[in-house]
Parts: C-alpha cells; sequence; structure tokens
C-alpha cells in the first residue's frame, strides 16, 4: 500500500530525511552520471511530497519524491517572485513502470495550490518529458539548454 506524505523540511524524520537523500544521490548523480550540487540550502524552505511503500521487512521505503519550493525564494538563480517550483522529481528505480510519475506531479501541483491558491508553477524539464509535463498543463516557455550534460527546458502551468 502507498502512502503519500507533505511535509516541511523540519516535521521529516531523520529516516526520512536519510531516504530522500540516498535517492536523490543514487537517482541524479550515480545513475545519471551528474555532478553537481544537491545540497544547496532550498531543502530548508521547501515542502518535501513523497509516496512510502511498506517493504518485506515491514520498513517503509520512500518511493516517489518531489521538492516544493515556495515563491520568494531563488531558484537556479532566479526569484521566484511570483511562482512555486517542483523540483528534484524521482520515482525509486524499484516502482518504475507503476504510472507513478503522473500521480507525483498532480499531487505536488495540487499541495502547491492549496497553500497558495492559483500561483503559477514553474519546472525545468527533462526535454524528453515534454509531453508528459504539457498533459500536466506545463506550457515550454525557454528554448533547450544542457544541466548537467542533459537537455532541458523550462515549463510553466498557469
Amino acid at each position: 500500500m502507498i502512502q503519500w506524505h507533505v511535509l516541511d523540511f523540519n516535521e521529516l524524520s531523520l529516516e526520512q530525511l536519510y531516504q530522500i537523500m540516498k535517492l536523490r544521490q543514487d537517482v541524479f548523480v550515480v545513475e545519471q552520471t551528474c555532478i553537481y550540487e544537491d545540497l544547496d540550502n532550498l531543502d530548508q524552505s521547501c515542502r518535501h511530497l513523497f509516496a512510502t511503500q511498506a517493504t518485506d521487512s515491514g520498513n517503509d521505503e520512500i518511493i516517489a519524491y518531489t521538492r516544493l519550493i515556495p515563491s520568494g525564494l531563488v531558484h537556479k538563480g532566479e526569484l521566484l517572485s511570483d511562482q512555486a517550483a517542483i523540483g528534484r522529481a524521482i520515482i525509486h528505480e524499484s516502482a518504475r513502470g507503476q504510472k507513478l510519475g503522473f500521480e507525483l506531479m498532480q499531487r505536488s501541483i495540487d499541495a502547491i495550490h492549496e497553500l497558495t491558491p492559483g500561483i503559477a508553477i514553474k519546472i525545468g524539464a527533462q526535454q524528453h518529458l515534454e509531453n508528459f509535463y504539457g498533459q500536466l498543463g506545463f506550457k515550454t516557455i525557454s528554448e533547450m539548454y544542457l544541466e548537467d550534460g542533459i537537455p532541458h527546458i523550462d515549463m510553466l502551468r498557469s
């Protein structure tokens, strides 16, 4: 059974924080071979949306995650003055193919709008996922750019 959580940084347990950081490292740094500064001092001001699933040993494992960045923060060198952002979207390797990506993003959108109704949401999407995010109402607002050697585009959901 999958359980969904939306927590502020200070509400995360040490185990949850460890699993989130390990998942981000496993996927972004190791799997995608991107050397970048994941710990960017934004986590403390963000909400963290994630799904857990019980393992055979009875422990809860984080299988899906996004970081919800509120307006007013500087993200990727830009002040998010009139928009929020969703970042670090991940599906654990063991949970891929279960169609969790759409639910993860829809829950992320809903969580942001619950806190700040009607605010626009920005994402930096891997370019090959443009159609996926388009189905969620995001529109491309930039040309392709390389981020850590991976083609990306900026997208906005008004």
